[in-house]
Protein backbone atom coordinates (compact mmCIF):
# COMPACT_ATOMS: atom_id res chain seq x y z
CA UNK A 1 0.00 0.00 0.00
CA UNK A 2 0.81 3.66 -0.37
CA UNK A 3 0.79 6.47 2.04
CA UNK A 4 -2.80 7.49 1.04
CA UNK A 5 -3.98 3.56 1.04
CA UNK A 6 -2.27 3.52 4.25
CA UNK A 7 -3.74 6.96 6.12
CA UNK A 8 -7.49 4.94 4.59
CA UNK A 9 -6.63 1.90 6.17
CA UNK A 10 -5.45 2.85 9.11
CA UNK A 11 -8.38 5.55 10.20
CA UNK A 12 -11.62 3.23 8.80
CA UNK A 13 -9.62 0.35 11.13
CA UNK A 14 -9.52 2.57 14.15
CA UNK A 15 -13.17 3.89 13.81
CA UNK A 16 -14.17 0.01 12.99
CA UNK A 17 -12.99 -1.38 16.23
CA UNK A 18 -14.57 1.93 18.26
CA UNK A 19 -18.17 0.98 16.73
CA UNK A 20 -17.78 -2.85 17.68
CA UNK A 21 -16.53 -2.23 21.42
CA UNK A 22 -19.37 0.16 21.96
CA UNK A 23 -21.86 -2.11 20.76
CA UNK A 24 -20.41 -5.17 22.74
CA UNK A 25 -19.55 -3.50 25.70
CA UNK A 26 -23.26 -2.51 25.66
CA UNK A 27 -24.51 -5.99 26.95
CA UNK A 28 -21.66 -6.46 29.39
CA UNK A 29 -23.51 -2.89 31.28
CA UNK A 30 -26.80 -4.73 30.81
CA UNK A 31 -25.77 -6.66 33.70
CA UNK A 32 -25.14 -3.75 35.54
CA UNK A 33 -28.45 -1.77 35.00
CA UNK A 34 -30.40 -4.59 36.28
CA UNK A 35 -29.32 -4.23 39.41
CA UNK A 36 -28.83 -0.57 39.37
CA UNK A 37 -32.54 0.05 38.02
CA UNK A 38 -34.59 -2.66 39.35
CA UNK A 39 -35.65 -3.55 35.93
CA UNK A 40 -36.67 -6.58 34.34
CA UNK A 41 -34.86 -8.44 31.44
CA UNK A 42 -37.88 -7.76 29.41
CA UNK A 43 -38.03 -3.89 30.10
CA UNK A 44 -33.79 -3.60 29.82
CA UNK A 45 -34.16 -5.65 26.67
CA UNK A 46 -36.62 -3.05 25.28
CA UNK A 47 -34.80 0.09 26.30
CA UNK A 48 -31.47 -1.91 24.74
CA UNK A 49 -33.63 -2.79 21.24
CA UNK A 50 -34.02 0.46 20.10
CA UNK A 51 -30.65 1.69 19.70
CA UNK A 52 -29.39 -1.77 17.95
CA UNK A 53 -32.53 -1.39 15.64
CA UNK A 54 -31.44 2.08 14.91
CA UNK A 55 -27.86 0.62 14.11
CA UNK A 56 -28.94 -1.40 11.36
CA UNK A 57 -31.86 0.84 9.88
CA UNK A 58 -29.84 3.86 9.73
CA UNK A 59 -27.56 1.83 7.55
CA UNK A 60 -29.21 3.05 4.20
CA UNK A 61 -29.82 6.56 4.99
CA UNK A 62 -25.92 7.03 6.12
CA UNK A 63 -24.86 5.11 2.59
CA UNK A 64 -26.81 7.80 0.70
CA UNK A 65 -25.00 10.38 2.87
CA UNK A 66 -21.60 9.10 2.53
CA UNK A 67 -21.87 9.14 -1.65
CA UNK A 68 -23.35 12.79 -1.17
CA UNK A 69 -20.82 13.98 1.12
CA UNK A 70 -18.12 11.97 1.66
CA UNK A 71 -17.10 9.32 3.74
CA UNK A 72 -14.28 10.93 6.00
CA UNK A 73 -16.60 13.96 6.79
CA UNK A 74 -19.94 11.04 7.78
CA UNK A 75 -17.35 8.74 9.81
CA UNK A 76 -15.99 11.38 11.81
CA UNK A 77 -19.19 12.93 12.16
CA UNK A 78 -20.66 9.22 13.12
CA UNK A 79 -17.58 9.39 16.00
CA UNK A 80 -18.20 12.28 17.84
CA UNK A 81 -22.02 11.12 17.56
CA UNK A 82 -21.06 8.06 19.52
CA UNK A 83 -19.03 9.57 21.68
CA UNK A 84 -21.79 12.41 23.00
CA UNK A 85 -24.03 9.60 22.96
CA UNK A 86 -22.02 7.59 25.56
CA UNK A 87 -21.14 10.65 27.46
CA UNK A 88 -24.69 11.17 27.67
CA UNK A 89 -25.32 7.51 28.53
CA UNK A 90 -22.85 8.20 31.74
CA UNK A 91 -25.49 10.70 33.66
CA UNK A 92 -28.72 8.21 32.95
CA UNK A 93 -30.84 8.02 36.00
CA UNK A 94 -33.20 5.40 34.32
CA UNK A 95 -34.25 3.36 31.64
CA UNK A 96 -35.75 5.66 29.59
CA UNK A 97 -32.76 8.01 29.93
CA UNK A 98 -30.90 4.80 28.83
CA UNK A 99 -33.02 3.83 25.72
CA UNK A 100 -32.48 7.61 24.71
CA UNK A 101 -28.63 7.88 24.93
CA UNK A 102 -28.54 4.29 23.09
CA UNK A 103 -30.75 5.49 20.18
CA UNK A 104 -28.47 8.08 19.83
CA UNK A 105 -25.53 5.67 19.59
CA UNK A 106 -27.62 3.51 16.91
CA UNK A 107 -28.24 6.21 14.78
CA UNK A 108 -24.59 7.61 15.36
CA UNK A 109 -22.97 4.32 14.50
CA UNK A 110 -25.62 3.33 11.55
CA UNK A 111 -23.67 5.49 9.01
CA UNK A 112 -20.46 3.78 10.02
CA UNK A 113 -20.35 0.69 7.07
CA UNK A 114 -21.79 2.47 4.38
CA UNK A 115 -19.37 5.15 4.75
CA UNK A 116 -16.30 3.38 5.67
CA UNK A 117 -16.54 0.14 2.91
CA UNK A 118 -17.58 2.68 0.26
CA UNK A 119 -14.17 4.53 1.12
CA UNK A 120 -12.26 1.40 1.15
CA UNK A 121 -14.08 0.43 -1.99
CA UNK A 122 -12.51 3.58 -4.21
CA UNK A 123 -9.96 5.08 -2.28
CA UNK A 124 -7.57 1.44 -2.64
CA UNK A 125 -6.52 -0.57 -5.91
CA UNK A 126 -5.84 -3.96 -3.53
CA UNK A 127 -9.89 -3.64 -1.35
CA UNK A 128 -9.62 -7.32 -0.27
CA UNK A 129 -6.59 -6.52 1.34
CA UNK A 130 -7.74 -3.50 2.61
CA UNK A 131 -11.45 -5.23 3.67
CA UNK A 132 -9.21 -7.65 5.44
CA UNK A 133 -7.10 -5.31 8.02
CA UNK A 134 -10.52 -3.05 8.48
CA UNK A 135 -12.32 -6.95 9.40
CA UNK A 136 -9.97 -8.01 11.78
CA UNK A 137 -9.81 -4.49 13.69
CA UNK A 138 -13.74 -4.64 14.06
CA UNK A 139 -13.26 -8.30 15.36
CA UNK A 140 -10.64 -6.91 17.97
CA UNK A 141 -13.37 -4.62 18.85
CA UNK A 142 -15.83 -7.52 18.96
CA UNK A 143 -13.11 -9.41 20.80
CA UNK A 144 -11.55 -7.35 23.36
CA UNK A 145 -14.54 -4.57 23.90
CA UNK A 146 -16.75 -6.42 26.49
CA UNK A 147 -13.28 -7.71 27.85
CA UNK A 148 -11.95 -4.06 28.38
CA UNK A 149 -15.50 -3.29 29.69
CA UNK A 150 -15.91 -5.80 32.22
CA UNK A 151 -12.25 -5.62 33.73
CA UNK A 152 -12.55 -1.61 33.79
CA UNK A 153 -15.97 -2.75 36.08
CA UNK A 154 -13.88 -4.53 38.61
CA UNK A 155 -12.34 -0.44 39.71
CA UNK A 156 -14.71 1.96 38.59
CA UNK A 157 -18.58 2.23 38.85
CA UNK A 158 -20.46 2.12 35.71
CA UNK A 159 -20.23 5.67 34.80
CA UNK A 160 -16.76 6.23 35.27
CA UNK A 161 -16.37 3.19 32.43
CA UNK A 162 -18.45 4.56 30.29
CA UNK A 163 -17.08 8.15 29.80
CA UNK A 164 -13.90 6.45 29.93
CA UNK A 165 -15.55 5.05 27.00
CA UNK A 166 -15.79 8.61 25.20
CA UNK A 167 -12.06 9.04 25.34
CA UNK A 168 -10.66 6.88 22.11
CA UNK A 169 -14.47 8.29 20.26
CA UNK A 170 -13.09 11.67 20.62
CA UNK A 171 -9.49 10.81 19.55
CA UNK A 172 -10.38 9.03 16.56
CA UNK A 173 -12.60 11.87 15.55
CA UNK A 174 -9.60 14.69 16.12
CA UNK A 175 -7.40 12.28 14.33
CA UNK A 176 -10.06 12.16 11.03
CA UNK A 177 -9.88 16.25 11.40
CA UNK A 178 -6.34 16.39 10.23
CA UNK A 179 -5.35 13.69 8.39
CA UNK A 180 -5.11 13.97 4.45
CA UNK A 181 -6.01 11.14 1.78
CA UNK A 182 -7.55 10.77 -1.51
CA UNK A 183 -10.96 9.18 -0.88
CA UNK A 184 -11.27 8.05 -4.63
CA UNK A 185 -7.68 7.49 -5.62
CA UNK A 186 -8.81 4.17 -6.87
CA UNK A 187 -11.49 5.18 -9.50
CA UNK A 188 -11.25 8.16 -10.49
CA UNK A 189 -9.43 11.19 -7.93
CA UNK A 190 -10.19 14.41 -9.87
CA UNK A 191 -14.08 14.63 -8.64
CA UNK A 192 -14.66 16.48 -5.30
CA UNK A 193 -16.95 14.61 -2.64
CA UNK A 194 -19.78 17.43 -2.97
CA UNK A 195 -19.99 16.59 -6.80
CA UNK A 196 -20.35 13.14 -7.19
CA UNK A 197 -22.85 10.55 -5.82
CA UNK A 198 -26.34 10.19 -5.51
CA UNK A 199 -28.28 12.89 -3.47
CA UNK A 200 -31.38 11.79 -1.43
CA UNK A 201 -33.95 13.16 -4.10
CA UNK A 202 -32.08 10.36 -6.45
CA UNK A 203 -32.41 7.95 -4.63
CA UNK A 204 -35.33 6.05 -5.99
CA UNK A 205 -33.75 6.32 -9.67
CA UNK A 206 -30.15 4.93 -8.17
CA UNK A 207 -32.04 2.18 -6.42
CA UNK A 208 -33.49 0.73 -9.19
CA UNK A 209 -30.38 0.86 -11.37
CA UNK A 210 -28.56 -0.86 -8.49
CA UNK A 211 -31.41 -3.70 -7.95
CA UNK A 212 -31.36 -4.25 -12.21
CA UNK A 213 -27.81 -6.28 -11.33
CA UNK A 214 -26.02 -8.81 -10.18
CA UNK A 215 -26.50 -6.88 -7.08
CA UNK A 216 -29.87 -8.65 -5.99
CA UNK A 217 -27.83 -11.85 -5.92
CA UNK A 218 -25.23 -10.15 -3.87
CA UNK A 219 -27.61 -9.27 -1.24
CA UNK A 220 -28.88 -12.65 -0.92
CA UNK A 221 -25.95 -14.17 -0.12
CA UNK A 222 -25.41 -10.87 2.47
CA UNK A 223 -29.20 -12.18 3.96
CA UNK A 224 -28.31 -15.68 4.02
CA UNK A 225 -24.87 -14.94 5.87
CA UNK A 226 -26.65 -12.57 8.59
CA UNK A 227 -29.20 -14.42 9.21
CA UNK A 228 -26.81 -17.45 10.03
CA UNK A 229 -24.71 -15.18 12.11
CA UNK A 230 -26.91 -13.71 14.22
CA UNK A 231 -28.56 -17.30 14.70
CA UNK A 232 -25.66 -19.06 15.75
CA UNK A 233 -23.56 -16.58 17.75
CA UNK A 234 -26.70 -15.27 19.12
CA UNK A 235 -27.58 -17.95 21.81
CA UNK A 236 -24.11 -19.51 21.17
CA UNK A 237 -22.92 -19.01 24.61
CA UNK A 238 -25.59 -20.50 26.12
CA UNK A 239 -25.13 -23.42 23.74
CA UNK A 240 -21.63 -24.05 24.68
CA UNK A 241 -22.21 -24.12 28.64
CA UNK A 242 -24.21 -27.26 27.76
CA UNK A 243 -21.30 -29.27 27.09
CA UNK A 244 -17.97 -27.48 28.75
CA UNK A 245 -17.44 -28.51 32.33
CA UNK A 246 -16.66 -25.42 34.69
CA UNK A 247 -13.22 -23.37 34.47
CA UNK A 248 -11.52 -25.00 37.85
CA UNK A 249 -12.10 -28.65 36.60
CA UNK A 250 -11.05 -27.79 33.06
CA UNK A 251 -8.08 -26.74 34.66
CA UNK A 252 -7.36 -27.72 37.32
CA UNK A 253 -8.12 -25.62 40.39
CA UNK A 254 -9.32 -26.73 43.27
CA UNK A 255 -12.36 -26.34 44.78
CA UNK A 256 -15.33 -25.09 43.40
CA UNK A 257 -15.14 -21.30 45.28
CA UNK A 258 -11.86 -20.23 43.71
CA UNK A 259 -11.56 -17.20 42.40
CA UNK A 260 -10.84 -18.33 38.93
CA UNK A 261 -14.13 -20.26 38.91
CA UNK A 262 -16.17 -17.08 40.80
CA UNK A 263 -14.66 -14.76 37.88
CA UNK A 264 -14.76 -16.71 34.63
CA UNK A 265 -17.10 -19.19 32.95
CA UNK A 266 -15.72 -21.84 30.24
CA UNK A 267 -18.35 -20.68 27.63
CA UNK A 268 -17.41 -17.20 27.46
CA UNK A 269 -14.17 -17.77 27.08
CA UNK A 270 -14.29 -19.79 24.46
CA UNK A 271 -16.87 -17.84 22.81
CA UNK A 272 -14.31 -14.76 23.32
CA UNK A 273 -11.82 -17.15 21.43
CA UNK A 274 -14.28 -18.05 18.59
CA UNK A 275 -14.38 -14.18 17.82
CA UNK A 276 -10.64 -13.45 18.14
CA UNK A 277 -10.20 -16.52 15.62
CA UNK A 278 -12.37 -14.26 13.48
CA UNK A 279 -9.59 -12.01 13.15
CA UNK A 280 -7.95 -14.51 10.90
CA UNK A 281 -11.12 -15.15 9.53
CA UNK A 282 -10.96 -11.84 8.21
CA UNK A 283 -7.63 -11.88 6.88
CA UNK A 284 -8.05 -15.01 5.31
CA UNK A 285 -11.29 -13.71 3.28
CA UNK A 286 -9.91 -10.39 2.25
CA UNK A 287 -6.60 -12.31 0.72
CA UNK A 288 -8.52 -14.29 -0.87
CA UNK A 289 -11.11 -11.97 -2.52
CA UNK A 290 -7.88 -10.63 -4.72
CA UNK A 291 -6.46 -13.97 -5.61
CA UNK A 292 -9.64 -15.30 -7.06
CA UNK A 293 -12.78 -14.56 -7.68
CA UNK A 294 -15.12 -13.10 -4.18
CA UNK A 295 -17.89 -15.38 -5.57
CA UNK A 296 -15.84 -18.29 -5.55
CA UNK A 297 -14.80 -17.62 -1.98
CA UNK A 298 -17.89 -17.19 -0.95
CA UNK A 299 -19.63 -20.82 -2.18
CA UNK A 300 -16.13 -22.19 -0.50
CA UNK A 301 -17.21 -20.44 3.05
CA UNK A 302 -20.35 -21.22 2.69
CA UNK A 303 -19.95 -25.01 2.06
CA UNK A 304 -17.79 -25.38 5.13
CA UNK A 305 -20.10 -23.59 7.62
CA UNK A 306 -22.69 -26.47 6.31
CA UNK A 307 -20.35 -29.25 7.43
CA UNK A 308 -19.76 -27.36 10.34
CA UNK A 309 -23.28 -26.48 11.48
CA UNK A 310 -23.78 -30.01 10.78
CA UNK A 311 -21.29 -31.60 12.71
CA UNK A 312 -21.68 -29.23 15.54
CA UNK A 313 -23.55 -30.91 18.14
CA UNK A 314 -21.95 -34.51 17.24
CA UNK A 315 -18.62 -32.71 18.01
CA UNK A 316 -20.02 -31.05 21.09
CA UNK A 317 -21.23 -34.24 22.51
CA UNK A 318 -17.77 -36.18 21.80
CA UNK A 319 -15.79 -33.97 24.17
CA UNK A 320 -14.08 -30.88 25.12
CA UNK A 321 -11.78 -31.54 22.54
CA UNK A 322 -13.96 -31.76 19.33
CA UNK A 323 -16.10 -28.98 20.78
CA UNK A 324 -13.13 -26.19 20.72
CA UNK A 325 -12.12 -27.38 17.29
CA UNK A 326 -15.20 -27.23 15.51
CA UNK A 327 -15.62 -23.54 17.49
CA UNK A 328 -12.50 -23.01 15.43
CA UNK A 329 -13.46 -23.89 12.52
CA UNK A 330 -17.19 -21.58 13.06
CA UNK A 331 -15.09 -18.56 13.72
CA UNK A 332 -12.67 -18.43 11.04
CA UNK A 333 -15.18 -19.57 8.16
CA UNK A 334 -18.06 -16.98 9.80
CA UNK A 335 -15.59 -14.22 9.81
CA UNK A 336 -13.85 -15.15 6.55
CA UNK A 337 -17.65 -14.13 5.18
CA UNK A 338 -17.31 -10.69 5.44
CA UNK A 339 -14.90 -9.10 3.33
CA UNK A 340 -15.34 -11.87 0.89
CA UNK A 341 -18.84 -10.28 0.49
CA UNK A 342 -18.44 -6.88 0.85
CA UNK A 343 -15.63 -7.07 -2.09
CA UNK A 344 -18.32 -8.66 -4.21
CA UNK A 345 -21.04 -5.65 -3.21
CA UNK A 346 -18.15 -3.46 -4.82
CA UNK A 347 -17.37 -5.67 -8.08
CA UNK A 348 -21.65 -5.42 -8.92
CA UNK A 349 -22.28 -1.60 -8.25
CA UNK A 350 -21.09 1.44 -9.33
CA UNK A 351 -18.55 3.32 -7.64
CA UNK A 352 -20.75 6.74 -7.66
CA UNK A 353 -23.89 4.19 -5.82
CA UNK A 354 -20.85 2.12 -3.34
CA UNK A 355 -22.38 4.20 -0.17
CA UNK A 356 -25.63 3.57 -1.47
CA UNK A 357 -25.56 -0.16 -1.93
CA UNK A 358 -23.60 -0.77 1.32
CA UNK A 359 -26.60 0.79 2.76
CA UNK A 360 -29.00 -1.83 1.37
CA UNK A 361 -26.06 -4.10 2.88
CA UNK A 362 -26.21 -3.60 6.17
CA UNK A 363 -30.12 -2.65 6.32
CA UNK A 364 -29.79 -6.36 4.98
CA UNK A 365 -26.74 -7.51 6.99
CA UNK A 366 -27.60 -6.11 10.53
CA UNK A 367 -31.67 -5.13 10.24
CA UNK A 368 -32.55 -8.70 8.70
CA UNK A 369 -30.22 -10.21 9.60
CA UNK A 370 -31.40 -9.75 13.37
CA UNK A 371 -34.42 -11.86 12.60
CA UNK A 372 -31.85 -14.86 13.03
CA UNK A 373 -31.84 -14.36 16.55
CA UNK A 374 -35.88 -15.02 16.78
CA UNK A 375 -35.14 -17.99 14.14
CA UNK A 376 -32.99 -19.31 16.77
CA UNK A 377 -34.49 -19.21 19.43
CA UNK A 378 -37.96 -20.76 17.83
CA UNK A 379 -36.05 -23.45 16.84
CA UNK A 380 -33.83 -24.09 20.15
CA UNK A 381 -37.51 -24.51 21.77
CA UNK A 382 -39.30 -26.43 19.39
CA UNK A 383 -36.48 -29.01 17.71
CA UNK A 384 -33.88 -28.56 20.76
CA UNK A 385 -30.49 -28.08 19.48
CA UNK A 386 -29.64 -30.87 16.68
CA UNK A 387 -32.70 -29.93 15.02
CA UNK A 388 -31.62 -25.86 15.11
CA UNK A 389 -27.80 -26.64 14.01
CA UNK A 390 -29.32 -28.74 11.03
CA UNK A 391 -31.89 -26.14 9.71
CA UNK A 392 -29.65 -23.51 10.32
CA UNK A 393 -27.70 -25.39 7.86
CA UNK A 394 -29.73 -24.82 5.03
CA UNK A 395 -29.01 -20.84 5.26
CA UNK A 396 -25.32 -21.21 4.48
CA UNK A 397 -26.37 -23.68 1.36
CA UNK A 398 -28.58 -21.25 0.31
CA UNK A 399 -26.13 -18.90 0.40
CA UNK A 400 -23.33 -21.24 -1.40
CA UNK A 401 -26.17 -21.21 -4.00
CA UNK A 402 -26.67 -17.94 -4.23
CA UNK A 403 -22.45 -17.42 -4.91
CA UNK A 404 -22.19 -20.17 -7.72
CA UNK A 405 -25.32 -18.12 -9.31
CA UNK A 406 -23.11 -14.61 -9.47
CA UNK A 407 -20.42 -15.98 -10.26
CA UNK A 408 -21.96 -16.75 -13.62
CA UNK A 409 -23.18 -13.25 -14.06
CA UNK A 410 -20.63 -10.62 -15.47
CA UNK A 411 -20.20 -7.30 -13.45
CA UNK A 412 -21.70 -4.17 -15.83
Amino acid sequence: MDGNERSIVGFASAAHALVHTYELSIPVFVVVWLREFGASTAELGLAVTGGYALFGIGALPGGVLADRFGSRRLVAAGLAGMGLSFLALSFANGLVAVALALAGWGAAASVYHPAALSLLSTGIENRGTAFAYHGMAGNAGIALGPLVSALLLVAFDWQAVVRLLVVPAVAVAGYAAVVEFDERAAVDGDRTAGDRGVSTSSVFEASRTLFTGGFVLALAIVAANGLFYRGTLTFLPETLGDFLPPIDELFGVVGSDSVLAAELDTASLVYAGLLTVGIAGQYAGGKLSDRVSPTLGIAGAFGALVAVAVAFVPAARAGPGPLLAVSVLLGLFLFALQPLYQATVATYTPPDGRGLSYGYTYLVSFGLGATGATIAGYLLSTLGMSGTFLVLAVLPALGGGFALALYRWKPT
